[in-house]
């Protein structure tokens, strides 16, 4: 069964998500992040080299030369994405074909406007038969 994880109350949900993936990396999981535009991919492609010091999460974006051979991937369209990639969506869109993806991850923030959205992706994926899981993010993920 397809399954959907919501981390709430991210204090900073950029830095959360480098945190995440940074797990996800060395547990060996391909990664996909989703993004549902170029500033916010240039942020968290520039978060990935310096949210911790001695850590390195080897990335790229969508559509670079070494794109098909990195374990994490940032880009727009969700159907670059490899089949067996985890994905993280940082949209407040549901992802394109959310149907096909076996693991789908969403880190809500604290605002309001952020907690509405994902209530309506949250709805959205239930509907869809997703098992769905929600935690509350961490202190260490901050």
């Amino acid at each position: 069964m397809p399954r959907v994880d919501f981390h709430h109350d991210a204090p900073d949900k950029l830095r959360h998500a480098c945190t995440l993936v940074a797990q996800w990396h060395a547990a060996g999981q391909h990664v996909w992040i989703n993004c549902p535009d170029s500033a916010l991919a240039a942020r968290i492609d520039q978060m990935l080299w310096t949210f911790e010091q001695l850590s390195f999460v080897p990335h790229v974006r969508d559509g670079h030369p070494l794109a098909e051979l990195s374990p994490v991937r940032i880009g727009h369209d969700p159907a670059m994405a490899p089949a067996d990639a985890l994905l993280l969506n940082l949209s407040a869109q549901l992802p394109e074909g959310f149907e096909q993806r076996a693991h789908i991850v969403e880190i809500v923030g604290r605002d309001d406007a952020d907690r509405e959205t994902a209530r309506a992706r949250f709805m959205r994926y239930r509907q869809g038969g997703f098992d769905m899981h929600t935690q509350y993010a961490t202190a260490d993920h901050a």
